[in-house]
């Protein structure tokens, strides 16, 4: 049993700043071939910006824990391929819109060299990325682009909303024989949440049902599923019973959990904090009315932040982005 294993064994609250931490220290204990790269991640940078990768340089050395230069095309580049070599390189890519400057690598790339070598190179790396309104960072620093990413075929993508599924989904991710990117929210990376269950890995393209319900079902995932939770709570106390489906990977999508929720309530609400137009919520929304056209009680309702860029004032950008009464009023939309 490594450290972070051993660190879990205490079931304490952990923040997913430490979750993700610790899913990086299991899997560089379990294989040397697992290395990190990215701006500032040594410990002489204090492991990046928040402190994800603190410890990590001084315990496995700066030849497995390696600050790169401020380059994200370089980062992507050197992941990609020092995993065709056999190494599962974690990339950090600082901010979600940084991930622009390496979009040739990451798409044209990582995500096609299995399909395009017939299935015979594989392409294992990971692609961790910060990202999320509330801070003031302005329209270059926190929009949610998951979507592009599950465009593209051969990109995984996942979004954990608790530290647990945090740890859990890094280490399928790390050893996923495909890129995945992992996107970790900004604004609760502080929040504490209970610890994981030492050494799990949660499967991707799994969603989890949090809270059952038979009225209507909420479909979200990332910081957005702390908000849909909050007006569960709130609208249970009126009798209005939500079923609220945290979907964890975006893509693959677990289409047989929704399905199967949505044919029991018979009415459905998506919410994320991306960008409402042209967003997951809309493939979700094609999706269900596809399939349970004829039984659904009311057209699928939609949540997601303003079509522009975010605000850097507090005001504008709390407004651009969903709120808890955004939600509910969506809910209370379907039920009418």
């Amino acid at each position: 049993m490594n450290t972070a294993t051993a660190v879990l064994d205490k079931v304490k609250p952990m923040n997913t700043i430490q979750a993700v931490n610790l899913a990086l220290d299991e899997a560089m204990g379990l294989d040397p071939n697992v290395i990190l790269l990215g701006e500032d991640i040594a410990d002489g940078q204090e492991g990046g910006i928040v402190g994800v990768t603190k410890g990590l340089s001084s315990k496995y050395g700066n030849s497995r824990v390696r600050s790169t230069p401020i380059s994200e095309q370089a980062i992507i580049g050197a992941a990609i391929g020092a995993s065709i070599v056999g190494m599962r390189p974690v990339a950090e890519i600082m901010l979600m819109n940084f991930t622009t400057v390496a979009m040739d690598m990451i798409v044209n790339h990582a995500a096609k060299l299995r399909y395009m070598s017939g299935g015979q190179t594989h392409v294992p790396i990971t692609i961790r990325t910060m990202t999320g309104a509330g801070f003031g960072t302005g329209g270059q620093h926190a929009d949610y682009l998951e979507a592009w990413f599950a465009h593209t075929a051969g990109m995984k993508v996942v979004a954990p909303s608790s530290p647990a599924d945090a740890y859990g989904l890094m280490l399928s991710c790390i050893f996923d024989e495909d890129p995945c990117l992992f996107i970790e929210n900004m604004p609760s990376y502080w929040t504490p949440g209970a610890p994981p269950q030492v050494g799990q890995r949660i499967p991707l393209g799994q969603a989890k049902v949090l809270r059952e319900g038979s009225d209507v079902t909420v479909i979200s995932y990332s910081r957005m599923v702390q908000d849909c939770a909050a007006v569960a709570e709130k609208l249970a106390k009126e009798g209005i019973q939500v079923e609220l489906i945290d979907l964890r990977t975006i893509s693959p999508l677990d289409q047989a959990t929704l399905l199967r929720s949505v044919a029991k309530t018979r009415r459905a609400v998506v919410v994320h904090e991306a960008v409402r137009r042209f967003g997951v919520g809309a493939e979700i929304a094609a999706l269900l009315h596809e399939h349970l056209f004829g039984e659904l009680k009311a057209p699928v309702q939609r949540v997601g932040a303003n079509h522009s860029p975010v605000p850097f004032s507090k005001t504008l950008e709390m407004a651009h982005v969903p709120q808890p009464a955004t939600i509910e009023a969506a809910i209370r939309k379907t039920l009418d």
